[in-house]
């Protein structure tokens, strides 16, 4: 094969392929941390406060019912009551009733009635019994 006319073939022998896999390796270490900080600031609110006064006041009077719970203004008002006996009950020893058990044994004659019951057995031929 000469001049122009040359014609070319070509062989292949060898072809390559390419695979790609992955797979996990640790490079590094990632450590998180957090930090709070506190700082004061002041504020402003409107508070209210009650307190509470607590006064006894001793009466010493008798009354003939308890005494309701009542308002005075601000104060409530309650009525603490005892009950206090004024008629003293005491037991007075009157007299002794006295009970004595006494024995006494000895023979006195008596009559008395005695019953006693008897049972009589009568024993009969029935009828369709022939006699002998």
């Amino acid at each position: 094969m000469t001049g122009p006319e040359k014609e070319t073939q070509t062989l292949l022998t060898v072809e390559e392929q390419v695979g790609v896999r992955k797979r996990r390796q640790v490079t590094g270490t990632v450590r998180a941390s957090t930090f709070s900080h506190e700082r004061e600031q002041a504020v402003e609110a409107d508070l209210s406060m009650e307190t509470l006064e607590v006064e006894r006041v001793p009466i010493g009077r008798f009354v003939d019912a308890p005494i309701p719970r009542r308002q005075d203004g601000d104060t409530t008002v309650i009525s603490v009551i005892e009950e206090v006996a004024t008629v003293e009950v005491r037991l007075k020893l009157v007299g002794e009733v006295r009970i004595t058990r006494r024995t006494a044994s000895g023979k006195r004659p008596d009559h008395v009635t005695l019953r006693r019951q008897e049972v009589v057995i009568e024993q009969r031929p029935s009828l369709d019994t022939p006699a002998t």
